[in-house]
């Protein structure tokens, strides 16, 4: 139990009626979680204002309220606190009530369009496998040590997220690797959390259903670097043109890391294959699991953040060469008739472009299959791009549902057709059905052909009018080998 004064302890305070001595077991934001002895934080969302909840929370028990409209009328034996912020309030009262766990280890928060899941997920594998005592927080799953954590969103809420944090410290975690979301960045549950370093991956077209303009969407990755502390490091992929944009006002200290342009940690790519990469990083030769051009980058990013986390170079250099690939990121099985299936959670085209080209790379002489959708109630501009770099990279394409949500899938797939020249549409299938689209991919494929699954990579379900049901791209492409074979 904390006083409620200690949880607002730089807050952000515009105002106070009531007293601050009062004990708290809780801090939420989530009415339906209201109780006596919780502090409920009316917070406004995308969707709903927990302002209007303050009376509903108050009948359940709460006795202590922070928002950032004083109630007009106040209800006796009840404590307000207005705000400036309170998204941001939230966020540091949930630190605060977790003892700021973020200062008892070394927090390095990975952020990009893509890259962000591999390189955490690989940062994880490389200071486990030396033996330190590891916290992860990625999209795909939680993990302290060798304990995993089911990942709900790609940056917990400020309450989870503090919450985790303070049971890695418990658990002895002396250092913790996640992903950082713009999302998390705009809604401020990043707040309060101290950064002892910061990853840039790269920036290209997402999420434009939330931020509305790429400027945007570039100016909440830039802000997780403004807020960085003197002590921290900001490392930058340099090969990508908003890397220096985003250290332009960062107080940290700089470094940097390619494939082309001049760095500090410097890698030139040898060797792409689907066995894996032959990379010379900082002069020396390494073979590594990952496939493509893109997996380069994110092992350069995991092994310079190692380096300025004080690891050993030669050790670092050593360990890169037992690395996994991330479940559901170029994810490849190979049937008993030489067709090769990938699966990958390319969901944004420049992931997509990035994969085919890989394919490209490492394969042979046969065709490429991609099968291919969009989410629903997301980012709808990209669809169109989607499906024009499938079409311009395939020699078939097959549109199908991605998970549809609430939206129409039929909708979603004439979205994505317009993207297709006239000259393409040949190429092109569109069947609503994912597992009928992959059986097709699998039917039609021979023998050195190579079947890309894009879009849900790790997902074990699909959404479909708001209900989820068990779905697996890879055990499908699996069944479907079976099947065909």
């Amino acid at each position: 139990m904390k006083l409620l004064k200690e949880l607002l302890y730089k807050a952000g305070l515009t105002g106070v009626h009531g007293t601050t001595e009062l004990g708290i077991t809780e801090v939420c934001f989530d009415s339906r979680k209201a109780k006596d002895g919780v502090v409920f934080v009316a917070t406004r969302g995308t969707q709903s204002d927990g302002h209007r909840f303050i009376n509903d929370v108050i009948e359940k028990g709460c006795k202590a309220i922070v928002c950032e409209e004083m109630p007009v009328e106040r209800k006796e034996g009840i404590t307000y606190v207005s705000v400036g912020d309170s998204a941001f309030a939230l966020s540091i009262m949930a630190a605060n009530f977790f003892d700021n766990p973020s200062e008892k280890l070394k927090l390095v928060g990975v952020t990009g369009t893509n890259g962000k899941t591999t390189t955490t997920t690989l940062l994880y594998q490389l200071f486990r496998k030396s033996g330190n005592s590891v916290g992860l927080l990625s999209t795909v799953r939680n993990k302290i040590n060798d304990e995993e954590i089911s990942a709900t969103h790609t940056t917990p809420d400020s309450v989870q997220l503090n919450a985790l944090l303070a049971r890695m410290v418990a658990e002895g975690c002396t250092y913790c690797f996640m992903e950082v979301s713009s999302h998390a960045v705009a809604q401020k549950r990043i707040a309060g959390l101290k950064f002892t370093g910061a990853v840039f991956t790269n920036l290209t077209h997402d999420h434009l259903d939330y931020h509305k303009t790429f400027g945007e969407y570039l100016k909440a990755k830039k802000a997780f670097f403004d807020g960085l502390s003197e002590e921290a490091f900001a490392l930058t992929n340099t090969d990508d043109k908003n890397g220096n944009v985003m250290i332009q006002n960062t107080r940290a200290r700089k470094y940097s890391y390619s494939l082309k342009s001049m760095s500090d940690y410097k890698c030139r790519l040898i060797e792409n294959h689907f066995e894996g990469l032959i990379l010379n990083i900082d002069g020396h030769e390494v073979l590594c699991r990952l496939v493509g051009s893109f997996n380069a980058y994110n092992l350069m990013a995991a092994y310079a953040t190692a380096v300025l986390l004080g690891q050993d170079k030669m050790q670092v250099l050593t360990q890169l060469s037992n690395l996994d690939s991330v479940e559901g990121r170029f994810d490849y099985l190979t049937s008993k008739k030489k067709i090769v299936g990938v699966v990958d959670y390319a969901h944004t085209p420049d992931a997509l472009e990035n994969v085919l080209k890989t394919i490209h790379d490492v394969s042979g002489q046969g065709k490429i299959i991609t099968v291919v959708g969009c989410g629903g109630d997301r980012d709808s501009t990209k669809r169109p791009v989607m499906a024009k770099i499938a079409c311009e990279m395939s020699d078939k394409v097959i549109l199908t549902s991605d998970n549809p949500r609430s939206e129409d899938p039929a909708e979603i797939i004439r979205a994505m057709e317009k993207g297709i020249a006239i000259g393409e549409t040949r190429k092109a299938l569109s069947i609503i059905d994912r597992k009928e689209a992959i059986k097709t991919a699998v039917s039609i494929a021979q023998p050195g052909d190579v079947i890309l699954i894009a879009g849900k990579g790790h997902e074990k379900y699909q959404e479909i009018k708001g209900v989820r049901t068990p779905f697996d791209d890879k055990e499908i492409l699996g069944e479907m080998f079976q099947l065909f074979d």
